[in-house]
């Protein structure tokens, strides 16, 4: 008689999820930790349980919250860390391309299966939702609480699921069933007519992709993103453009390894790299990029030669203005650190006139010890630029009030002004600190601020718990320029891209919505009294271009994006689950007509980064 293993489970059953029009609103209603089965399991038909019975032709089980006995599959692919478990699919698929011939096994300890082996499972069938119901994730049907029946071993595994370029659909999604708050969950898949439907109709089940391109560089955890559309909005550099909320590039699929880091490391690649030759393996469904390809067979990255971009040095009578987002930095960091971000302010940046910096930290760090200033920081850093052949910066910033504007608690970032004295001037006009907002007065016959640096709106309620926007005045060749340098608040706790909400929730957007409002009135009130004022708002905006946050922005035509000033598939700074995306923007007042930008690809399509974000420059003759 083959081996029975019982295979115990940690995760405890939470509720019933029973199938029904407004299934996606009792998986909205939870618990957090994610898991949906029964508390109380009934019994399915021990000899007419499939694994495409299971998975059914919608996202959620038919069986959720039953106890199935003696499904019978072949092992696809054993995880031994992290949500431990085993994925199993039928040698005997139905005639529904919607239905599923895989499911995941959940042991929550060490699988003593191996790859190849025949197995029967009994168990509770049930959805988990990674990162728990407030993510919106979409849930992964398994079984859990296991015993297994090895039946023999060394079979060969199912054919693998292609997925190839023409078989994944142009559309992403569907709209959510406005009945069920706007779910796909209990709608039917059409994987011929959507991209995210194909995928699932796939879950579980062994797949693999050909030589494909990369789009999202490797990062610590070992993963990359590819694209099985190499057409897909590409840009020259090989990445995936994400242009706009309808089109978020169904090609893009995330790969995993199953072989643990410590036993396998897992190679580096940069965007535009090939993953050469066949990669295949059970396709899971996780909280961090969605559907992800966990590869028993991993393909060779093969070296595309992308360099870091430089900018051209601006000219004697053009103005050069940059913005960077150097994430969290801190007097606390190594030396190495520093001399890398100036290594790249000097040689990719050609020393900007003005450089605005974003997440500047205070001298101590992530140490949460009541430290606000800065000095230190910002000395290290200027050194470290003069140092590289740079010119010797001073700088102009408002330390915050302790731990009042986000971040990494204890870091109490902010955004600071870099000039070169040798090249542009700073007006100071003394009074501004962290809660008293500057103001426009016109000062004979032309605008000037309050306070210069000064804040907008620091007490605003737009502004809790988030970066407050930094405004000065500088005078290039005798003509006034203002400054507004900005880090508006992130994205934390938007749904994903493949949420089971459709469209997803970017409920982040309410916030910076308010705070483009505010930046924008103070723009206003320079043009009012000074109509040609040259004003430049610029900084990690944490929105696209085409984001209302952008449209609030430039409301009244006061400022203009200049991103979009670049061909779009130029138009990027920051690379996120294989989408090349605007989060860094430089925005002209009308009277700056003519200029040039540039977004100096340096950072965010590289496994190894100084910062997540690529800077921005732009020159001008004011």
């Amino acid at each position: 008689m083959p081996p029975r293993i019982a295979m115990p489970s940690s995760r405890t059953p939470l509720r019933t999820l029973r199938r029904s029009a407004a299934v996606s609103t009792v998986v909205a209603t939870a618990l957090a930790a994610g898991l949906l089965s029964a508390t109380t399991a009934n019994s399915a038909p021990a000899d007419a349980v499939r694994i495409h019975d299971i998975q059914g032709d919608t996202r959620i089980s038919p069986l959720a919250g039953q106890q199935v006995s003696d499904v019978f599959g072949i092992v696809t692919g054993v995880r031994t860390y992290g949500s431990r478990g085993f994925w199993i699919q039928d040698t005997k698929p139905d005639a529904n391309p919607a239905t599923s011939e895989g499911v995941f096994v959940y042991t929550g300890s060490a699988p003593t299966v191996k790859t190849g082996d025949a197995v029967r499972v009994s168990g509770l069938v049930g959805e988990y939702i990674p990162g728990g119901t407030k993510s919106g994730n979409q849930s992964v049907t398994q079984i859990s609480k296991p015993t297994v029946t090895v039946e023999s071993s060394d079979n060969a595994l199912p054919t693998p699921a292609f997925i190839r370029p023409w078989s994944v659909p142009y559309a992403y999604a569907p709209d959510g069933d406005p009945a069920d708050g706007g779910s796909i969950n209990g709608l039917k898949l059409r994987p011929y007519q959507y991209a995210l439907d194909y995928y699932e109709s796939l879950e579980g089940m062994n797949v693999a992709i050909g030589s494909s391109r990369v789009v999202g560089p490797s990062t610590k955890y070992g993963e990359v993103w590819v694209t099985v559309k190499p057409w897909e909005n590409a840009n020259r550099r090989g990445g995936t453009v994400y242009g706009s909320y309808t089109s978020q590039n169904g090609g893009r699929l995330k790969v995993e390894q199953l072989a643990p880091l410590a036993e396998q490391p897992f190679p580096k690649a940069n965007v535009g790299d090939r993953l050469t030759g066949r990669t295949e393996g059970p396709l899971d469904f996780d909280q961090f990029g969605g559907y992800n390809l966990v590869a028993r067979t991993l393909g060779e990255v093969t070296d595309n030669g992308l360099t870091p971009e430089k900018t051209r040095k601006q000219r004697r009578k053009e103005l050069a203005v940059a913005t960077y987002n150097v994430e969290n930095l801190s007097a606390a960091d190594s030396q190495e650190k520093f001399d890398a971000l100036a290594g790249a302010v000097v040689e990719n940046l050609a020393s900007p006139d003005i450089l605005t910096l974003e997440e500047i930290q205070d001298n101590s760090g992530p140490k949460n010890d009541g430290t606000v200033a800065a000095d230190e920081t910002l000395k290290r850093f200027t050194d470290a630029i003069e140092a590289a052949g740079g010119p010797a910066y001073d700088w102009r910033s408002i330390d915050p009030e302790n731990n009042k504007d986000g971040g990494q608690p204890g870091g109490n970032i902010r955004s600071v002004f870099l000039f070169n004295p040798a090249r542009v001037s700073f007006t100071d006009r003394p009074g501004g600190d962290a809660t008293t907002a500057t103001g426009v007065v016109r000062e004979r016959g032309k605008a000037a601020l309050t306070h210069s640096p000064g804040r907008v709106d620091p007490t605003d309620e737009a502004w809790d718990n988030s970066r407050k926007p930094l405004a000065g005045e500088f005078t290039f060749r005798g003509r006034k320029v203002f400054l507004i340098a900005n880090h508006f608040g992130s994205k934390g706790g938007d749904q994903a891209l493949p949420a089971h909400i459709q469209p997803p929730n970017r409920k982040s957007e309410v916030k910076r919505l308010e705070q483009a409002k505010a930046v924008n009135g103070l723009v206003k009130d320079i043009l009012t009294v000074q109509k040609k004022a040259d004003v430049i708002v610029l900084g990690d905006i944490n929105d696209f271009e085409f984001s209302e946050t952008t449209k609030a922005l430039t409301d009244g035509g006061v400022l203009y994006p200049a991103v979009k000033s670049l061909p779009r598939s130029e138009r990027y700074s920051y690379v996120f689950q294989g989408n090349s995306q605007v989060l860094d923007q430089i925005l002209t007042s009308p009277s700056i007509r003519r200029f040039q930008y540039d977004s100096v690809h340096i950072n965010a399509e590289f496994s190894q980064q100084n910062s997540d974000h690529d800077p921005q420059v732009l020159r001008f003759r004011p």
